[in-house]
């Protein structure tokens, strides 16, 4: 089972830039060319938050129009830069959507990796929160099929990445996805957005990683009075491939054309 993973696309009106200064919605379309071109064909598509920039209608309109060119099901949740109720609006078609409340969601019929989605956003706020009732709900679904690997997908990542202006608006409470996910082995990832990097470590057990964004890098700026900044580095997606043997690889996939095939590996 092949499951290729896009995030903060910051979709914008058409003919706006992003930040008045990067072509977002360009850059979202070349990604999803890029995956309608991958042989074999990844079974289903993750697009973990920030599928909008300022959650208007005008950039839903975008995304639609965008994402009809997927040639592939997909599967979205919504990050902090998303309006939770336009997103649900334009997205409503989706069987896997929840009807109310938190966009939460779950997908067993891709493949034997079973794929929920968790929303952790916090409607008017940037930072997200792993509340009581999502915890609640996520031990009720995994306790469903326990054994089943599993894949979980939310846009905050439950941890302090080391940059001080994006850890601003990080996930709190993330000890309850911890606590949760510790029991139960077979779920394979966690993947999140928000970021614009990829990162990875363990976390409650398991893996934990994050998807570049298709626009543009946060700045990996450690130091603790860093200056907030970004790069337009080269786009890229994470292909998740799972096999009965070696369970869920993750693969960082540069978006683009580049110079090849050549002929040697």
């Amino acid at each position: 089972m092949i499951i290729a993973h896009l995030s903060d696309p910051h979709l914008r009106p058409r003919g706006h830039l992003y930040k008045g200064l990067i072509d977002s919605n360009a850059m979202f379309l070349a990604a999803v060319k890029h995956l309608n071109n991958l042989v074999p064909a990844p079974d289903v598509l993750l697009i973990t938050g920030d599928i909008a920039d300022e959650g208007s209608v005008a950039e839903y309109e975008m995304a639609k129009e965008i994402l009809s060119e997927i040639q592939m099901p997909a599967l979205l949740i919504p990050g902090n830069h998303d309006d939770r109720n336009v997103f649900r609006s334009f997205f409503r078609a989706n069987d896997h959507m929840a009807v109310s409340g938190p966009l939460h969601l779950v997908a067993n019929q891709f493949g034997p990796v079973r794929i929920i989605g968790l929303d952790i956003t916090v409607p008017g706020q940037h930072y997200g929160d792993v509340d009581e009732a999502a915890q609640t709900w996520l031990d009720k679904t995994l306790a469903l099929e326990p054994d089943r690997p599993t894949l979980i997908m939310l846009h905050h990542p439950p941890f302090l990445s080391g940059i001080p202006y994006i850890d601003l608006y990080t996930c709190r409470n993330g000890d309850r996805l911890s606590q949760v996910v510790s029991g139960y082995p077979a779920v394979e990832r966690i993947v999140c957005g928000h970021i614009h990097r990829a990162m990875q470590l363990r976390f409650g057990g398991t893996l934990l990683c994050t998807a570049p964004s298709t626009v543009t890098a946060i700045a990996l700026r450690l130091a603790v009075d860093s200056e907030e900044a970004s790069y337009v580095e080269p786009p890229a997606l994470l292909l998740h491939h799972w096999k009965p043997d070696t369970g869920l690889i993750t693969h960082w996939v540069a978006i683009g054309e580049f110079p090849g095939p050549m002929p040697f590996a």
